[in-house]
């Protein structure tokens, strides 16, 4: 846990209903709109297998149970200038959405403790809490990924008590329950320009408009590579465009298979979000912030989604932009 005192800050919440599709409809929609991107596309409603086997890992066994999206900081608390103050306990998680007891499996895309590592990292967040006589039981499954000035990168997991992240997150929470239905997705041969998730998040978009649609879960890029970043220690200078974000940013190709942690939302409400984010880790050491593969004729996609029913943003920026968002 935290030992931050800004950790333990009680962050302004709002949070807003998502429009949920029926799975039937929402696997036509996606089924529909893949087929424009991938030569070979299945997409079905499953009862979700237990995601915590290999080759899933997660923390908990499924994605059931009142799922939802968090929207945690943004990236103005990272660009232009790293305000290292934006530190959270995702422990707190659960009271702040007023969830006291049961399980509650964490997964999705963010920054990681600068503090645990004495560097900034990427943070592929992996965790269940199971609430209990006013204590939590953990599972950490998180990984965070760091790049040295050298360029050697490394994998890191990390204890159970450590449950902190830096500036943002973005986060599928759920009771973490095995054989609901969700959505089971497999591509091969992507012939489309865009990746996986943008394919996914525009297809819905597409389909849905206005109605906001938000969309979590885990895929496996089982076959081919991936260009990732991680992100270097702070930038000792402002990072002011586009530009100067991706010229500070690590930018490599990871090899399968590569377990990838991911949200999106069709549409934004009005509370400033981050309509995509996916972080990825693999057991054979490699992670980071995924981008798109760069092997369209062999790449294999195939994961497991379910739609969120709320959305909750905590600790908004008051102040935004939209740099460095891809």
């Amino acid at each position: 846990m935290g030992d931050d005192d800004t950790s333990k800050k009680c962050w302004p919440l709002e949070n807003c209903q998502l429009h949920v599709p029926p799975l039937s409809e929402l696997a036509d929609v996606l089924r529909q709109g893949l087929e424009s991107h991938f030569s070979h596309v299945q997409v079905e409603v499953v009862d979700c297998p237990d995601l915590s086997l290999s080759p899933f890992h997660l923390a908990a066994p499924g994605l059931g149970g009142e799922p939802c999206l968090v929207d945690l900081g943004g990236v103005p608390y990272l660009v232009p200038t790293a305000q290292r103050d934006r530190t959270y306990d995702l422990a707190d998680l659960p009271g702040l959405m007023n969830v006291k007891d049961g399980t509650i499996l964490m997964i999705g895309a963010g920054a990681g403790p600068w503090q645990h590592l004495n560097t900034n990292c990427e943070m592929m967040t992996n965790l269940s809490l199971t609430l209990e006589e006013g204590k939590n039981n953990i599972v950490n499954g998180t990984r965070l990924a760091t790049v040295d000035p050298a360029g050697q990168r490394m994998l890191h997991v990390v204890p159970a008590e450590q449950t902190r992240c830096s500036l943002l997150n973005n986060l599928l929470i759920s009771r973490g329950l095995p054989n609901t239905p969700v959505l089971r997705i497999r591509c091969q041969k992507r012939t489309g320009p865009n990746n996986f998730v943008t394919c996914m998040r525009n297809t819905v978009a597409q389909h849905y408009g206005d109605k906001s649609v938000g969309i979590g879960g885990v895929f496996m890029l089982e076959n081919g590579q991936a260009r990732l970043h991680i992100m270097p220690d702070f930038s000792p200078c402002p990072l002011q465009t586009d530009a100067d974000v991706n010229n500070w940013l690590h930018f490599y190709n990871a090899t399968g298979p590569l377990i990838n942690l991911s949200v999106f939302i069709s549409h934004d409400p009005g509370l400033d979000l981050r309509v995509e984010h996916t972080h990825c880790f693999s057991v054979h050491g490699e992670g980071g912030h995924y981008h798109e593969d760069v092997s369209p004729e062999t790449v294999v996609y195939e994961g497991y989604f379910t739609p969120a029913e709320r959305l909750f943003r905590i600790d908004r920026p008051s102040e935004t932009h939209h740099v460095g968002r891809d």
